[in-house]
C-alpha cells in the first residue's frame, strides 16, 4: 500500500516538477544567449583595434559589412523573400547612414584609445538615448536620471585621466561622439519603425549594404590593399566582426528578447562594457590604474541606474505593447 501511494504521488507531481525544470532551463538558455551577445559586442572593440593596424577604417568597415550583408542576404532569402516597399527601403537607407556614422566614429576612436576605455565610453548611449527620446516627446525625466548621468560623466573623466588628471585623448572624444551618434541612431530606429509592418531582417540587410557601400566608396583602393595584406588571423577577425558581432548578435536578440522581460534583457546586454574591460585587461594587457578603475565602476553603475530609472519612467508613462523587443535593446546588429 505504501509503495502504491508513493507511485501515485510521483505520477501526480511529476508533470509539475518537469514543468518547473523546463521553465528554468528555458530561462537559463535565454539569459546565456543574451550574455553571449554582450560578450561578443564587448570583444568587438579589441578585435577592431587589432584590425585597425592592418587596414584603413573605410576598408575595414567595407569588408566587415560585405561579410555581414552576404550572411543577412542568405537569411533574408530563407525567411523573408519579399521585396521592400519604397518607405521600407528609404528607412533602411537612412538608418544605414546613421549606423555608418556610428561605426566610423567608433572604429577611428578604438584605434586611438584603449579597447576597454572605448567599450566603457560607448555605454553612455544608455544615458544619451533617453534624453533624446524625452526631448522629442517633450517629457521631463526624473531628477534621479540626471544624477545617474552626472555620475557616468564623472566616471568618464576619471577613466580618461590616465592616472593623472589630463585632457582626454582624441580617441576618447571620438568614442564620446560615437555614443551620441549611436543614441541618435537608436532614437531614429524607434521613430522610423514603430508601428510599421517592416521586416527587421530586411531593414537590417539594407543598413548593412549601405555601410558596405560607404566603406567601399570612401577607399576602393584600400579594399584591395587590405585584401592582399590581410593574414588568415585578420580575415578571421573581419568575419568575426561581420558574422558574430552583426548577424549572430542580431538573430540571437530577435529570438531572446521575445522570451524575457525588457528589464532583464537590458540588464544582461548591459554587461557589454564589463566584458570590454575584462577582455582588454586580461587579453591585451591594458592598464586602468586606480582612477580608471573607479571611473569604470562609476560608468557601469551610473548607466545601470539611469537605465532602471528610465525604464520605470517609461513604464509609468506608456504601456509597451512589446514585452521585450524595445528599440533600445534591438540595436539592429550594430555591434561595435
Amino acid at each position: 500500500m505504501h509503495w502504491v501511494l508513493k507511485q501515485l504521488l510521483f505520477l501526480r507531481f511529476r508533470p509539475l516538477s518537469m514543468g518547473i525544470v523546463k521553465s528554468a532551463w528555458d530561462r537559463l538558455r535565454v539569459d546565456v544567449s543574451l550574455l553571449l551577445v554582450a560578450l561578443v559586442w564587448g570583444s568587438s572593440y579589441l578585435v577592431t583595434k587589432g584590425l585597425s593596424a592592418a587596414a584603413s577604417v573605410p576598408a575595414l568597415l567595407g569588408w566587415r559589412f560585405l561579410a555581414a550583408t552576404a550572411a543577412l542576404g542568405f537569411l533574408w532569402w530563407w525567411r523573408v523573400r519579399r521585396a521592400p516597399g519604397r518607405a521600407e527601403l528609404l528607412t533602411g537607407a537612412v538608418l544605414g547612414l546613421t549606423q555608418a556614422a556610428v561605426l566610423f566614429l567608433e572604429t577611428f576612436g578604438v584605434a586611438r584609445t584603449q579597447a576597454s576605455t572605448a567599450g566603457l565610453i560607448i555605454s553612455l548611449t544608455v544615458i544619451f538615448t533617453p534624453l533624446l527620446d524625452a526631448a522629442a516627446a517633450r517629457r521631463w525625466l526624473p531628477p534621479q536620471f540626471f544624477v545617474a548621468g552626472v555620475v557616468s560623466i564623472v566616471g568618464v573623466a576619471l577613466l580618461t585621466s590616465g592616472g593623472g588628471f589630463r585632457s582626454p585623448q582624441a580617441g576618447d572624444l571620438l568614442m564620446l561622439a560615437a555614443a551620441v551618434a549611436r543614441a541618435v541612431h537608436v532614437s531614429l530606429l524607434g521613430a522610423l519603425t514603430a508601428g510599421r509592418p517592416y521586416s527587421s531582417i530586411t531593414v537590417t540587410l539594407i543598413q548593412s549594404a549601405v555601410c558596405a557601400m560607404i566603406g567601399i566608396a570612401l577607399d576602393p583602393a584600400g579594399m584591395f590593399r587590405a585584401a592582399a595584406g590581410f593574414s588568415p588571423a585578420d580575415w578571421a577577425g573581419v568575419l568575426y566582426l561581420g558574422l558574430a558581432c552583426s548577424v549572430f548578435a542580431f538573430v540571437v536578440q530577435l529570438w531572446a528578447v521575445r522570451r524575457t522581460s525588457a528589464s532583464r534583457a537590458s540588464l544582461l546586454m548591459g554587461t557589454e562594457p564589463l566584458w570590454a574591460v575584462l577582455l582588454g585587461v586580461a587579453v591585451a594587457g591594458e592598464h586602468l590604474g586606480w582612477p580608471g578603475a573607479v571611473g569604470c565602476a562609476l560608468i557601469i553603475g551610473g548607466c545601470w541606474a539611469g537605465q532602471k530609472v528610465e525604464a520605470r519612467f517609461r513604464a509609468g508613462a506608456v504601456v509597451d505593447p512589446e514585452p521585450a523587443g524595445t528599440t533600445q535593446q534591438l540595436r539592429a546588429g550594430t555591434g561595435s
